[in-house]
């Protein structure tokens, strides 16, 4: 049994996402939340709120499906980072020039397994 959590319209570019979503892809729930709380990126807060938004949907699915649910059973299935729309944002530069500022987002999505 899997259960998802998606987190769309992150305003953190894929790259440095990716870097705290590759921490805990493959690692039980209690360990990967461990992991994550002491990790000092920008996105690890995120994704931990992700991950733990994950897991209360493993226990609505178990419910309602009438079986037993322990948290310690589950694992980071899959974790995805995927790109969202950019915003373009200018800057104005010497002599009457702008630059574009392009502020990325990110689409993230975890899928929690038993093992």
């Amino acid at each position: 049994m899997s259960s998802r959590a998606t987190l769309r319209f992150a305003r953190v570019s894929p790259q440095k996402a990716r870097l705290v979503a590759n921490l805990v892809r493959g690692i039980d729930v209690p360990e990967a939340l461990e992991i994550l709380s002491f990790t000092r990126k920008k996105t690890a807060p995120m994704i931990r709120k992700l991950v733990e938004s994950a897991v209360a949907n493993a226990n609505v699915d178990a419910q309602r499906a009438g079986a037993d649910f322990d948290e310690d059973e589950l694992f980071v299935q899959t974790i995805t980072v995927d790109a969202g729309p950019t915003l373009r944002r200018f800057r104005p530069r010497a002599q009457g020039r702008a630059t574009r500022i392009q502020k990325k987002t990110s689409h993230i999505t975890v899928v929690l397994g038993t093992r």
